[in-house]
């Protein structure tokens, strides 16, 4: 069945968005933190660590200011890394009034797409809407509400600065602190082919390629937390919106049995923005 596509740009066009120290360890540990590793070759690595783990569950927090009002959508669900498939459901943010006005959205990540049900604006209950990622101008880092925790790993191929931050634990992992900067245009080449599009959509259409990051890696060197500190462009209004992107990678191994949905449940009908 053809497929309207529906282009979303900034920071208001995204419909989910818009609706809204040093190590004191002794013994081996402390001299296994002081050797001198490339800390810039560790993070490159990063997401082939998670393919070759296989799956896991993940939490995502996207924070935004909107309306003088700062928001959080928050989502949970599971990922398979050789696959490229996750499934997330997101829960938006409270009106004022302290009442739910959104019901939870649900989002299937793929290659190069995003697929959402409950979207909402006209779509009905039993379809879901299907956005090319590569037509979005943030690489549906932002539009979705969560970062595809893939696409959070594949980031940090373009790793341009890494310091190593000492040890620290995460939900109760011990894990190894990096903080740094990542450049969009480079992580899109070093992408693999399915992620290539969406970033390199995202090094145009974002204020900076320049996105600062911090990332935990536990002992086999899988991500157990990463933050990302995007700027772009509101469409809107011009006005340069900052957003912070976090993803909390943990039960390796976890089942993950991701089905996209079949051409005749996808709604091919306008979308209504806003």
């Amino acid at each position: 069945m053809a497929q309207r596509e529906h282009r979303w740009g900034g920071a208001v066009a995204a419909g989910v968005v818009v609706c809204l120290g040093a190590c004191g360890c002794s013994g081996g540990a402390a001299a296994e933190d002081s050797r001198p590793f490339d800390p810039l070759d560790t993070l490159h690595r990063a997401a082939d660590t998670l393919v070759d783990a296989g799956t896991s569950r993940a939490r995502t927090s996207m924070e935004m200011a909107t309306g003088g009002t700062r928001v959080t959508i928050r989502g949970e669900g599971v990922y398979d890394y050789r696959h490229r498939l996750g499934r997330l459901t997101l829960t938006l943010p409270q009106d004022p009034a302290g009442t739910v006005e959104h019901r939870p959205i649900t989002e299937l990540l793929a290659p190069g797409a995003l697929f959402m049900k409950n979207r909402g604006a006209g779509v009905p209950a039993d379809k879901w809407v299907r956005v090319e990622t590569a037509a979005l101008s943030d690489g549906n880092l932002v539009t979705g509400g969560a970062t595809d925790p893939f696409a959070a790993a594949e980031l940090l191929r373009g790793a341009r600065t890494a310091a190593y931050e000492g040890r620290t634990e995460v939900a109760g992992t011990e894990v190894r602190h990096y903080r740094g900067t990542t450049d969009l245009a480079l992580a899109s080449r070093a992408a693999a082919e399915g992620d290539r599009g969406a970033l390199a959509a995202a090094a145009k259409g974002f204020a900076t390629t320049e996105v600062p990051f911090d990332v935990f890696l536990d002992d086999q060197g899988r991500i157990r937390k990463v933050s990302h500190r995007f700027r772009f462009v509101n469409g809107h209004h011009g006005s340069v919106v900052d957003v912070a992107s976090t993803t909390l990678l943990y039960g390796f191994g976890a089942p993950a049995d991701v089905r996209l949905p079949d051409a005749r449940d996808i709604y091919a009908g306008k979308i209504a923005e806003g």
